[in-house]
């Protein structure tokens, strides 16, 4: 897959294969390309070339929207939560039941006690704990906030889950917590995509690691079989680059 802004090329014979059932992580400097990676697999930015397949077929985004019908979730850095909006209001946002009975529908009337129901079944799935469902966003610390937007994002993303540096903002103890959850998502038979600098996380959860420099996919190693100067050698160049397993 290839991008390029301009005079910029973001992207260069960059690839990457998710599995269901496996944590992916992908690594790289500061400007490697994995962020125009994602947003190419989000439908924010359309490659200039290159093919996505999802389950073997050949898709081609015109917009964000395309890849969530296509049940492709992105939980980025600012989580897109509205602080003064609860947990199942932000879980629904934009995507609001209306109540059965023909009044509702005719005035269009939202369905609370189901965005509740639905949304607790979605916190549960993946072991996270939350003060209350009707909590505003606001009362929530960052570990809460973040299980929030990947519980969110398991309600619709069918396929892939993709998320941008999950742990960066936590402490010691939410990071542990975020982690968890990250594993657990390999039960909900979908496949993870996850970015991260953390060697430590990646080494936690990852089953497989792929690494990015200067817009290239430069490496990917099963994360049992790696070590931490495999990794670090692939992303500064001192390991020449190999295709992708």
């Amino acid at each position: 897959m290839a991008r390029s802004f301009g005079a910029v090329r973001a992207l260069r014979d960059a690839s990457i294969t998710l599995r269901r059932g496996e944590v992916m992580a992908l690594m790289g400097d500061n400007g490697a390309g994995k962020s125009t990676l994602v947003k190419t697999l989000a439908g924010v930015v359309a490659p200039d070339s290159g093919e996505l397949l999802i389950d073997g077929e050949p898709r081609r985004f015109a917009g964000p929207a395309d890849a969530l019908d296509a049940g492709i979730e992105t939980v980025y850095q600012d989580l897109s939560l509205i602080n003064s909006m609860s947990a199942a209001e932000n879980v629904f946002l934009g995507r609001e039941p209306l109540g059965r009975d023909p009044v509702s529908r005719l005035l269009r009337l939202v369905d609370r006690r189901a965005m509740a129901a639905e949304t607790k079944k979605a916190i549960d799935r993946i072991g996270a704990r939350l003060p209350s469902l009707s909590a505003h966003v606001s009362a929530m610390s960052g570990g809460q906030r973040q299980a929030l937007a990947v519980a969110r994002a398991t309600m619709w993303g069918r396929n892939i889950v993709m998320l941008d540096e999950p742990t960066a903002a936590l402490g010691v103890t939410e990071s542990e917590h975020v982690l968890e959850i990250i594993t657990a998502l390999k039960q909900q038979d979908i496949a993870v995509l996850m970015i991260s600098h953390n060697l430590e996380h990646v080494f936690k959860v990852a089953d497989r690691i792929t690494v990015m420099r200067q817009g290239r996919t430069v490496g990917e190693l099963v994360t049992a079989d790696a070590t931490s100067g495999d990794i670090v050698a692939l992303i500064t160049g001192a390991t020449p680059a190999a295709a992708p397993s």
